[in-house]
C-alpha cells in the first residue's frame, strides 16, 4: 500500500471545505476495521484511508502548514499503512472509570505480545508490537500500542482466496477471540495485502 506524500493531502483551507464529507466516508470505512476483544480491548486495523484522516486532523489541531511539520506527521503515520504482507492495528484499552483502569493496566504488561492473527488452516501470527517506543512500564502498560502482524506468502495467498481470519488475545489476566471474523471486517482487512 502507498505511503502519504505531502501531494496526498488537502492544504487547510482545502480541508475545511471538503471535512464534512471526507470525515462521513473515513468513519463508514472505520466500521469495517473495528474488531471489538471483550469488554475492555478493541483493535482498530490502520489502513491508507485512515492515516490520512489522522494526519489531516493533526495538521488541523495544530495549525500545521509548513513543510517540516507537515513531514513530520507523514514521518509519524505513515509507519502504521500496511505494506501489503502484513496488517497493521491500533491496540486500546478501553476502561472509562479511572480506579478501574488504572488496576486493569497493571494488571495487563504484555497484552500487546499476546495479541495475535490467525488465517484459517495457519497458526496464530503474534503482534510485533510498539516499534516506535516502548509503551509500558514495569507498573502497568499502557492504554494504547501499535501492532503490526507479519504474514506469511501462503498466509497472504490463503487470505486473498477467501480464508477467514480471526484474532484473540491470550494474555493470562485476559483472554478474548473472535474467530472467524465477520465478512465486511475480514474484506476491508484483505484489501490491504498484496
Amino acid at each position: 500500500m502507498r505511503k502519504l506524500s505531502r501531494q496526498d493531502l488537502y492544504s487547510l483551507e482545502q480541508y475545511a471545505e471538503v471535512r464534512p464529507e471526507f470525515r462521513v466516508q473515513v468513519l463508514a470505512h472505520k466500521k469495517n476495521r473495528r474488531v471489538p476483544l471483550g469488554p475492555i480491548a478493541a483493535l482498530y486495523f490502520e489502513d491508507r484511508l485512515t492515516m490520512h484522516y489522522q494526519v489531516q486532523e493533526m495538521l488541523r489541531a495544530e495549525r500545521i502548514f509548513e513543510a517540516e511539520g507537515i513531514q513530520e506527521e507523514l514521518d509519524a503515520y505513515n509507519p502504521l499503512i500496511p505494506d501489503g504482507s502484513n496488517l497493521k492495528a491500533t491496540f486500546m484499552i478501553e476502561v472509562v472509570d479511572e480506579e478501574e483502569r488504572r488496576q486493569r493496566l497493571s494488571e495487563l504488561i504484555g497484552i500487546e505480545k499476546e495479541t495475535w492473527l490467525r488465517v484459517a488452516g495457519f497458526e496464530p501470527v503474534f503482534a510485533i508490537a510498539d516499534e516506535d517506543l516502548e509503551r509500558e512500564t514495569e507498573v502497568k502498560t499502557s492504554t494504547v500500542h501499535f501492532l503490526r502482524f507479519e504474514l506469511s506468502r501462503d498466509m497472504v495467498s490463503a487470505a486473498k482466496a477467501g480464508a477467514a481470519l480471526g484474532v484473540g488475545i491470550g494474555h493470562r489476566a485476559y483472554t478474548q477471540q473472535l474467530e472467524p471474523l465477520p465478512d465486511n471486517i475480514r474484506a476491508s482487512l484483505v484489501a490491504d495485502l498484496d
